[in-house]
């Protein structure tokens, strides 16, 4: 890949999870702060899992109908930096849901729109998707630390405007972003519908969703339930970092696992690292060495699972579906399984305690690992996208 090319889009994956990073760990313990309680957090931060089922479709079936992204991305950047605006007047539970619900409607539906762009360009210049999504990562470590340090300093406040300065800075980078040029593929004849339902797409759609909801118990609660037992928000960022910090890792390291093991095997061992790595926050939650053991896992439970779900959507949804595809399994993995992680998990831990709720969590990739092991078959699937993580 160019080398410009590779810059601009890893700068937008830089600032993209730098917004993540210091949302997703903080942004549920801004909310206590505003005194909501956990049932209530919970049905508010699934807004944005619940904006992934709808809003994404539309957008990937406008980017694929046009056959432009850059100017979707442009627009859902620019309407939901408006929707964060909005968040600096939003007091109650009324105005907090109307708020995040249009900021969510948009910002859900900017990466699986720069995902398919990204994708598009490494089809046509044999690129590698792993290199660039790392620095997606490291955007995430870099917020989650940073903003530790500045909430214990300056108070939980500070996040508003932080979280300003950023959507401000991506909606700016997205006029960096060069338009791809598709590749046609010998499948483009298939109808979109003619793919989602083969039974190794359902298989595949409905193992990722089970290990998206127990990451949304964890994306939604983790930064609140160590704090009620005692951590600080500096050392809350640190174990996110960790986490992150593993993630890179294993985006390096794709190629040589790639190359030794199956997209299945991949997807397996990260399952069952899934279910150790939730038992293990459950249970151990006094031993801040066992939960930085746990937050190496998120390598797999994130890392590897993602990498090479990525894989195998690429070769189910290519061509003119590239884009409906990538939406596609945004709604169903992280839309619906996050939806059913975030809610169930609030009212677990209001009801049951955040113990108990991260132990039931590991139970759904445990279920996942079933779906997976006996559900989907892919030796007789496309080659691997050339060039994605070589």
């Amino acid at each position: 890949m160019h080398t410009a090319l590779h810059y601009r889009l890893s700068r937008f994956y830089f600032i993209y999870y730098f917004f993540v990073g210091a949302f997703v760990p903080y942004w549920g313990l801004y909310l206590k702060s505003e005194s909501f309680s956990a049932a209530d957090i919970g049905i508010l931060m699934s807004l944005f899992q619940i904006s992934r089922i709808f809003a994404p479709n539309f957008w990937g079936w406008l980017a694929d109908h046009t056959g432009k992204r850059t100017p979707w991305i442009k627009l859902t950047a620019f309407l939901g930096l408006c929707g964060f605006v909005a968040v600096f007047w939003a007091h109650g539970f009324f105005w907090m849901f109307f708020v995040m619900a249009a900021l969510s409607l948009f910002t859900s539906s900017t990466l699986p729109l720069a995902e398919s762009l990204t994708l598009a360009h490494l089809a046509t210049t044999n690129g590698h998707y792993s290199r660039i999504r790392m620095w997606g990562s490291s955007g995430f470590i870099v917020a989650a630390v940073v903003l530790g340090f500045l909430i214990d300093s300056a108070g939980i406040s500070s996040l508003l405007w932080f979280l300003l300065a950023v959507q401000v800075l991506l909606f700016a980078l997205t006029f960096s972003l060069p338009e791809p040029k598709l590749a046609a593929h010998p499948h483009d004849h298939f109808s979109i519908w003619q793919v989602i339902r083969q039974p190794n797409v359902i298989a595949l759609l409905v193992g990722c969703s089970l290990m998206v909801t127990a990451h949304g118990v964890l994306y939604n609660f983790y930064s609140i339930y160590l704090s009620e037992h005692g951590y600080s928000k500096t050392t809350i960022g640190l174990l996110w970092a960790i986490g992150v910090v593993c993630e890179i890792g294993i985006f390096m390291m794709m190629p040589r696992i790639l190359a030794r093991f199956t997209l299945k095997t991949i997807l397996l061992v990260s399952l069952v690292l899934a279910v150790v790595r939730f038992g293990l926050i459950g249970v151990a939650v006094d031993s801040l060495w066992l939960l930085i053991l746990a937050q190496t896992l998120h390598a797999a439970t994130f890392g590897s699972f993602h990498a090479a779900s990525i894989d195998v959507i690429t070769q189910f949804f290519n061509g003119r579906h590239q884009a409906k595809g990538q939406a596609i399994y945004n709604s169903v993995a992280y839309g619906v399984g996050g939806t059913v992680g975030g809610v169930a998990g609030g009212y677990a831990l209001q009801y049951l305690g955040g113990q108990q709720t991260f132990v039931l969590a590991a139970v759904f990739p445990l279920i996942g690992l079933a779906v997976i092991a006996f559900g989907l078959n892919l030796s007789h699937q496309l080659p691997t996208q050339q060039g994605m993580f070589k």
